[in-house]
């Protein structure tokens, strides 16, 4: 598999075909989109996520269209189902070059009308699920040279109402996954980080509010949403690259300069944006 060193000066972008790359939340949405992408470039497929018959639906359509396809159904947030998953895998491709974290959950309520384990849940996926399979590949993907993705938000990096274990989680991979990056990139490995703000997925249809139970009420957005076959085309590309952090919409990217440079008016128009669905709560 191509590295990222420099050769004559120049990056060599990271190829992927015969690659076998390892994909989390991977029944539907991005991680779909995500699995059909790297399929699409030659790689092999290890496709995780706790729903196992939308899973299975998803690794014969793979392997219909020519992939070869692993489904590992499992919990993210159980460490022996991840070293199992990542045993299953290099039984069955003798090889794991890539982790794409992908999976997570989300909540939406005030923190002053939220269960504290709901929280405590939030983080058990989206923050120590992707600790548990990244520890358990680790020196399987060093030996390889590979890569590793850290699927985040615009939470990741600044404020979101309404969201706080939600953003706390997604802060914690920045912290996690940049740090992880000092580690390994001496050994060729990359890391990198997505910070996306809307996708057209079932994230938020799946959210709890603050008692863990489905909530009953619309998202609010900006009216603007991507794709997963967009937001998984850019990330093919941003590793491609070897590229550390991926603001992959034009919202994302305007969230992270506008909270760096006026944090204060940032948040009066994140306030303004995604605080409607909270009215007479505040």
């Amino acid at each position: 598999m191509a590295d990222l060193a420099r050769e004559q000066g120049r990056v060599t972008r990271r190829e992927f075909k015969g690659c076998t790359v390892l994909i989390t939340g991977a029944a539907g949405g991005l991680g779909a989109a995500l699995c059909e992408r790297y399929a699409a470039a030659g790689a092999r497929i290890a496709a995780m996520d706790l729903d196992a018959s939308r899973l299975d639906l998803l690794a014969a359509s793979l392997r219909a269209k020519g992939t070869e396809a692993l489904a590992l159904p499992g919990d993210i947030t159980d460490p022996a189902t991840c070293k199992s998953a990542v045993a299953t895998t290099l039984a069955h491709f003798g090889a794991l070059d890539g982790l794409i974290n992908n999976a997570g959950i989300s909540h939406r309520s005030l923190l002053a009308d939220t269960d504290p384990d709901v929280i405590r849940r939030v983080m058990e996926v989206n923050f120590f699920g992707a600790v548990h399979l990244t520890a358990a590949a680790l020196d399987h993907i060093v030996a390889r040279r590979g890569f590793i993705v850290a699927i985040s938000s615009v939470a990741g990096f600044s404020p979101l109402i309404g969201r706080t274990g939600y953003a706390a989680s997604k802060h914690a991979l920045h912290g996690f996954f940049d740090s992880l990056r000092s580690e390994v990139e001496g050994a060729g490995v990359g890391v990198t980080l997505v910070c996306p703000s809307f996708i057209r997925t079932g994230i938020g249809a799946a959210a709890t509010d603050g008692s863990g139970a489905p909530v009953s009420s619309s998202r609010v957005t900006t009216g603007v949403e991507s794709t997963p076959e967009e937001i998984a085309e850019r990330v093919f590309d941003a590793v491609a690259a070897g590229r550390k952090l991926l603001l992959p919409d034009a919202t994302a990217r305007k969230a992270w300069w506008l909270s760096r440079l006026a944090p204060g008016l940032y948040a009066r128009i994140m306030k303004r944006r995604m605080g409607g669905e909270f009215q007479g709560l505040l």
